[in-house]
């Protein structure tokens, strides 16, 4: 269960940060180019779709029209330009309209007669090379209402604020599952540590009675050994001067026998 949440939660997080990520480049990227006219992006320069003028035939007030620099002089009816407006109703705005034909403007200057697809309905001003900024090439639909949402506080929470939020949270919870890992693998080597040393106690002390019995059993052997098991006692040396047998009465010769010494003398 555990490591299925731990999965659900990285699929999460990492969809939240791909979304924040190309949110955060769509905001950048928008903000420097979109309705820039002296800006483009990869030969391109890009504009909203204000109105619904081009509706019936290629695209809609909050798509996103791409168009590319071109040689006016070039252009021809039906091909689909973006220009600045010298209407009085869109006076200074950047309109994208088809040319319905080629003219000249009161001072000779060429230009060209343009007109929504939807109303039919030829715009004012003529417009001339000066004022073409780009040739049309495609439109992405819905960007542009998407952009003028970002523009807005609650496209700001919701498409920036929200996900950077649940980044931060994600990563937050991430950062405390990975803490608590953490901590849990140093309780579990401490653990190994105090067993393993537990262990070696144990084992020094089972070899410590091992070596305690044995002495024991050592004494127990020297103590009933047999006396006839013990080595044999050397004699002590014989005496070399015994002591005199005592003299007889008289002092007389110790060599000569007693009765001959008492011989009564011959009478004279």
């Amino acid at each position: 269960m555990k490591q299925t949440l731990s999965k659900i939660l990285r699929v999460v997080t990492t969809v939240l940060m791909v979304a924040s990520i190309c949110i955060m480049l769509f905001t950048v990227v928008s903000v420097l180019t979109f309705n820039r006219t002296d800006r483009q992006l990869f030969g391109y320069r890009a504009f909203i779709v204000l109105s619904d003028s081009m509706s019936a035939t290629d695209f809609s007030a909050g798509d996103l029209v791409l168009t590319r620099d071109v040689d006016p002089s070039t252009l021809q009816p039906g091909d689909i330009i973006a220009f600045t407006s010298t209407n009085t109703e869109s006076y200074g705005q950047v309109v994208t309209h088809k040319i319905r034909s080629l003219t000249t403007t009161g001072s000779g200057e060429p230009g060209f007669i343009t007109y929504g697809t939807t109303t039919d309905t030829n715009d004012e001003a003529v417009v001339t090379y000066m004022d073409v900024l780009g040739k049309y090439s495609g439109c992405l639909a819905g960007v542009g209402r998407f952009f003028n949402f970002l523009k807005t506080t609650p496209g700001y929470i919701l498409c920036i604020f929200v996900p950077f939020a649940l980044l931060i949270l994600s990563q937050s919870m991430e950062t405390v599952r990975l803490f608590r890992r953490y901590k849990s693998e140093q309780m579990e080597e401490l653990q190994q540590e105090k067993d393993q040393l537990a262990e070696e106690r144990r084992q020094s002390a089972a070899m410590l009675a091992e070596l305690q019995a044995l002495r024991a059993q050592l004494g127990v052997k020297d103590e009933t050994k047999p006396a006839g098991d013990e080595a044999p006692v050397e004699n002590e040396a014989p005496v070399e001067n015994e002591a005199p047998a005592p003299q007889s009465a008289g002092g007389g010769d110790p060599d000569v026998p007693a009765d001959e010494e008492k011989t009564p003398a011959e009478h004279v």
